[in-house]
């Protein structure tokens, strides 16, 4: 059989070759997934396109270029023959014609009701069969006359967010997820960096702050010719329209809708100008606060005394003159950060390089797509001292959820395969599912035997707050749960955190020595940082996890560690930066 790569041929006749970024694809097969679960698909097809969705968008590699060599995708995690040509297909033609088709036989405008908070495929489902809903209109007439609120699952709240969203629409910016925005930035620093005269490159904005969500990007450039600079940048084959053009700015939409900004300025700028457009706004006023204290002038192009420049090269100069350290771009949102600055109590932030292992990662025994020595040599690779491997439980049935008899089939495979490794420990867990009566979805007797017990909601996820915290501490009631994984069970635009009294359950988790997590799956990043951040000064701590389902999601430690740090988080805070000996100790209740 030929390799999937050589289809390029067979349907190069469909159209021009465009570029397409791997965040373009994964949204196609996301879409895909979505329009089949609304027509009510078999649940194992729609998970096979999402599972590939997952895969593309943490690939490390650009399937644009794997195309173009001939590579055989069907060797990519949950990629078959299938997906492998619909991915080929894509890459050459810049779209899918199964999307189009599928697009075509849905009922009017349900696709676009994705959009809205909350409503995911089986709630747009629900709308269509039971209210007749095919668009926009239809949702807002039955926001407006009440009728939502008698179909199951959809309460007074998620009626007004939904009210809100159709009142405002369009008025706001369409935010991309960090991790999209970080396969994009790449592509855009890698071009300007080939540009004549080019100095230092950076993104600023709230992508440097490590924003869970981005809204555009802020690209900064230094160099002694500004405006060659940006005649370069302008030669980027992603650029779909000019907004305009000068001699050291540009901002351009690029084909996929993001926004881009280009500032080009010269090198004893660039450090003030990194400060200035990194903000956040509320954090530049008041460092131009202190500035006019004594009797200076801060602006994006440095530090000034009358005319005289006295900083702005770099960030560290530019915090200096005000009689400050440099303060972390994760910190910088006039929360606390200038004051602890001035008082040398700023926090040592957890770094990528204080993880020790992560503590909640699948194989293919549930829904993940790599075996557990797989999985257990990845894990190796990055230097890792013990992981955890945490299949779904029963309940979770579309994932292929463990029972009790291939749990305990599972632990004695994990047991024989320590028996062998010398520089990796694996601990025996899992994700077990969190009834709605507080009830763990599997006995005692085998959660027993256990390294480590993650709790999780993976159902009931419109339950009032009361209802909601009592169930989750009625799980930390059992002396055998560790771990409240993506504890407000979020999807960033897609299902909103679950109601919950966040203080109360904080509290509860200290009392009963039970961790939360810190989930960095791209959709997920669960805690967020204002929880991170109640969570340190309650003294309680954190497991920074991946939720790996493949190899290449324990990257995915990136973005925990980008959340942590944007909550203050520092590495003593963190449950998987201590060595195994002190995580076995912490994990006894």
């Amino acid at each position: 059989m030929a390799p999937a790569g050589t289809l390029r041929g067979q349907i190069a006749e469909a159209g021009p070759a465009v570029t397409v970024h791997n965040a373009d694809i994964a949204a196609t097969f996301e879409k895909v997934a979505d329009l089949l679960e609304i027509e009510g698909a078999n649940a194992f097809r729609v998970r096979a396109w999402r599972k590939a969705a997952q895969t593309i968008a943490a690939l490390p590699r650009k399937l644009s270029d794997m195309v173009g060599a001939g590579e055989d995708l069907r060797e990519l995690p949950g990629i078959g023959e299938d997906l492998a040509a619909r991915i080929a297909e894509i890459v050459d033609t810049g779209k899918l014609a199964l999307l189009e088709e599928i697009e075509r036989r849905t009922p009017g405008d349900l696709a676009e009701l994705m959009d809205l908070p909350g409503l995911g495929p089986k709630r747009v489902l629900a709308l269509h069969e039971t209210l007749g809903v095919t668009g926009i209109e239809d949702v807002l007439r039955a926001a407006r006359t009440g009728a939502l609120r008698k179909l199951p699952g959809f309460g007074p709240k998620l009626q007004e967010q939904i009210l809100h969203a159709l009142t405002t629409r369009g008025a706001g910016e369409k935010r991309m997820r960090l991790m999209v925005a970080s396969a994009i930035a790449d592509d855009l620093l890698g071009h300007l960096r080939t540009a004549p005269g080019i100095g230092e490159v950076a993104v600023a904005g709230s992508f440097r702050r490590r924003k869970e969500t981005v809204g555009d990007l802020d690209l900064l450039a230094s160099g002694s010719t500004p405006a060659r600079i940006v005649d370069h940048f302008m030669t980027q084959e992603d650029i779909a329209a000019v907004v305009e053009k000068g001699g050291t700015r540009a901002t351009v939409i690029l084909r996929g809708g993001l926004q881009v900004d280009l500032r080009a300025v010269p090198a004893e700028s660039f450090g003030a100008t990194l400060q200035y457009l990194t903000g956040s706004k509320a954090h530049n006023v008041a460092l131009r606060r202190l500035a006019r204290a004594d009797g200076l002038k801060l602006n994006e192009y440095g530090i000034f005394r009358n005319r005289d420049q006295l900083a702005g090269r770099t960030e560290e100069d530019v915090y200096a003159m005000l009689g400050l350290p440099w303060i972390p771009p994760e910190l910088r949102e006039n929360q606390g950060e200038i004051e602890a600055a001035r008082e040398g109590r700023l926090p040592r932030l957890v770094t990528r390089a204080d993880i020790r292992g992560d503590l909640h990662i699948h194989t293919r025994a549930s829904d993940g797509s790599a075996t557990l020595a797989g999985m257990a040599a990845a894990a190796r690779a990055l230097g890792y001292e013990y992981i955890a491997i945490t299949e779904h439980s029963q309940r979770v049935t579309v994932a292929h959820g463990l029972d009790e008899t291939r749990l305990a089939e599972q632990i004695d495979e994990i047991d024989a395969l320590n028996a062998t490794l010398k520089d990796l420990a694996i601990l025996k867990g899992v994700e077990v599912d969190i009834l709605e009566d507080g009830s763990l979805d599997l006995p005692d007797s085998i959660l027993r035997r256990l390294d480590i017990v993650l709790g999780a909601v993976h159902s009931a996820f419109g339950l009032d707050r009361d209802a909601q915290t009592d169930r989750l501490l009625r799980a930390m009631d059992n002396p055998n749960l560790n771990l409240i994984a993506h504890p407000t069970g979020r999807l960033i635009g897609r299902r909103d955190a679950m109601e919950i009294d966040m203080p109360r359950l904080i509290d509860g988790a200290a009392r009963r020595g039970v961790f939360l997590e810190i989930n960095g799956q791209p959709d997920r990043l669960d805690l967020d940082d204002r929880h991170c951040h109640m969570a340190k000064l309650a003294g309680l701590r954190m497991a920074l996890s991946t939720d790996a389902h493949r190899p290449s999601d324990l990257e995915f430690m990136a973005g925990a560690v980008d959340q942590a740090r944007r909550g203050w988080i520092e590495a003593g805070d963190v449950l998987n930066t201590k060595p195994l000996g002190q995580l076995r100790k912490l994990l006894k209740r």
